[in-house]
């Protein structure tokens, strides 16, 4: 397993690499919840380096902020929400969108997002 691992890692890097510029700006955000009730919000992601990134969050009267990273075709972000820590892995789409699941530390439950680019 950690041969397979390892290969999924070093090919993530070795797509064509997207930069954090590639995906900075303003977004619409709809997702769903745990318990799939939707949501939906504001995202702001701010380039930080070549491949590295802030990103903000605004949604049902609640905010959040991490610091997201670029591997090939995904951006993965940690953030704070509260006291909970969580993680997002979104996938870029063609479209400039970016379609993920979200958890939050020790919770077995995921949700959904989608960040549409704001034009």
């Amino acid at each position: 397993m950690h041969v397979s691992t390892t290969a999924f890692a070093a090919a993530l890097l070795l797509v064509s690499p997207a930069l954090a510029a590639d995906v900075g700006g303003s977004y619409r955000a709809k997702g769903t919840n745990f318990d799939g009730s939707p949501y939906s919000g504001t995202a702001t992601i701010t380039p930080s380096s070549k491949t590295t990134c802030r990103i903000e969050w605004k949604t049902a009267g609640t905010s959040s902020a991490g610091f997201c990273m670029l591997a090939g075709g995904a951006l993965a972000a940690a953030y704070k929400l509260g006291d909970a820590v969580g993680l997002v892995l979104y996938k870029l789409e063609p479209d400039g969108s970016l379609s993920g699941v979200w958890t939050i530390a020790d919770n077995s439950a995921a949700g959904t997002e989608t960040l549409t680019p704001e034009k």
